[in-house]
């Protein structure tokens, strides 16, 4: 091989392994009973309410399911305990990004929340209408079936009150998960409403995660059945 080939092939290995990276994303795409790290230092390990049962192959990486795929008699909940403040200059877990994907091989869609700091408590539900926190304003969303989603202690505001978060266009689209919407960033609660269309009127089981970037960014997900 002579030289000049070299940075040539070490190009190509750089593409492959990107391409692997995107088949199988760093949050979990496919289905795991893979346990995550210790937790950070200002969380203990989470507690669900209700659980059930999971299952499928290990895949690589932190991913692991906190509630199995059911459908939520009550409100699921997971309990971080989150010593605050976080940082001085961050009293609580920041939301740095909301991200949507579709898995059609895996039967599921996603929609994930990313925090700067320890990963806050959430809990998620069925609920007739999704309403905004303090005012109760009625939240528009598409579909006929709707997800709360709220994280606390939690915000998405800088200490200027400026969003701290990007965030996808609020039409999904996707099979079953058709669109999300900002419910609330008030005194430490986080709120999000979900709208879902099941194929056949009714609702849909949900399978709730957790994940830590290799930039120590902790990563919420929130898995719909596509049909």
């Amino acid at each position: 091989m002579t030289p000049q080939r070299v940075p040539l092939l070490a190009s190509l290995v750089v593409l492959l392994a990107a391409a692997c990276t995107t088949a199988t994303d760093h949050d979990g795409a496919a289905p795991t009973t893979a346990t995550a790290p210790g937790a950070a230092a200002a969380t203990t390990p989470a507690t669900a309410t209700p659980a059930a049962p999971t299952s499928g192959a290990p895949v690589e990486g932190s991913w692991r399911a906190t509630y199995g795929w059911a459908v939520p008699a009550t409100p699921a909940r997971v309990t971080h305990q989150v010593r605050v403040p976080v940082t001085p200059g961050e009293p609580l877990p920041v939301l740095v990004e909301v991200g949507v994907g579709d898995h059609p091989a895996e039967g599921f869609s996603r929609i994930t929340f990313a925090f700067r700091g320890p990963t806050p408590s959430y809990q998620v539900g069925y609920v007739p209408q999704v309403v905004t926190e303090g005012r109760g304003a009625p939240v528009e969303l598409p579909g006929t079936a709707f997800l709360s989603v709220r994280f606390d202690p939690a915000q998405a505001h800088d200490a200027r009150g400026a969003s701290t978060a990007d965030v996808p266009p609020p039409r999904i689209g996707y099979p079953t998960l058709r669109g999300w919407a900002a419910a609330g960033d008030f005194e430490g609660h986080l709120s999000f409403g979900l709208g879902l269309r099941p194929p056949a009127g009714g609702t849909l089981p949900v399978r709730l995660g957790e994940s830590t970037r290799p930039d120590g960014t902790h990563v919420v997900a929130v898995d719909v059945r596509r049909g």
